[in-house]
């Protein structure tokens, strides 16, 4: 992958995804890109991040038009995306920033954080 948005992305959501499982019994994330978009004529980059458990859902995606900003929303895995999602510019979606999201989308309450 070259080094565009969704790739700096992936790095921090690596980054965030390692964090998570070493805090997080039960806490397991699985991470997809969608990359192959244009291909069917839709300049976007899509990412997922599922907790199998939960069925539970963030859903990235990073519109070619605005390289800079990230759309994201929290939703689960068996239903479709609303048309409501929030913003942020991709310089703040972190690991620390991805770290925190799972933790707080995915932990259900026999998710213990390990000692």
């Amino acid at each position: 992958m070259e080094d565009t948005p969704i790739q700096s992305i992936c790095e921090a959501v690596e980054e965030a995804h390692a964090k998570i499982q070493e805090d997080f019994d039960n806490i397991n994330p699985v991470v997809g890109v969608i990359n192959r978009m244009r291909k069917i004529g839709i300049a976007t980059d899509l990412m997922t991040i599922d907790c199998l458990k939960s069925g539970k859902r963030i859903l990235i995606a990073i519109h070619d038009s605005q390289p800079e900003i990230a759309n994201y929303q929290f939703c689960l895995r068996d239903e479709d995306p609303s048309d409501d999602f929030e913003s942020i510019a991709i310089e703040s979606l972190t690991a620390q920033k991805l770290y925190v999201w799972m933790k707080e989308t995915f932990s259900t309450e026999d998710s213990e954080e390990c000692t």
